[in-house]
């Protein structure tokens, strides 16, 4: 299973669990108005500007219930979990936030309902 279908099916899951889940996009990218371009044969973007999104780390998804907020990064099996990653956890948790690492649907439930 792919990591985006793992994120999907926790986003399923956690869709019962009496709260929202979102997912977040994290770092900044290109936005701007797509054209179809003749001299290229396919849609390209034009009138460019960079976007900052959220800060480098943000968990994949963030779900949110009566308990406050809860702080999900998803990785596959075998995925690595990177410094800037494991960091933004370990702050959140350290304001009384429940954040971790979800490499199944069972452990985001986990995490949402207090463990880690």
């Amino acid at each position: 299973m792919t990591e985006h279908e793992l994120q999907n099916r926790i986003r399923v899951e956690l869709s019962k669990c009496g709260g929202i889940c979102f997912r977040t996009n994290a770092g900044s990218f290109w936005q701007g108005k797509r054209v179809w371009s003749r001299e290229f044969q396919e849609t390209v973007l034009t009138q460019l500007r960079a976007i900052e999104g959220l800060p480098d780390g943000f968990p994949d998804l963030l779900f949110i219930d009566h308990k406050g907020c809860a702080f999900i990064e998803v990785k596959a099996p075998k995925g690595k979990v990177r410094k800037a990653q494991d960091k933004f956890i370990k702050l959140m948790q350290s304001y009384g936030h429940r954040a971790g690492i979800a490499r199944s649907v069972e452990d985001a439930v986990q995490i949402i309902q207090g463990g880690t």
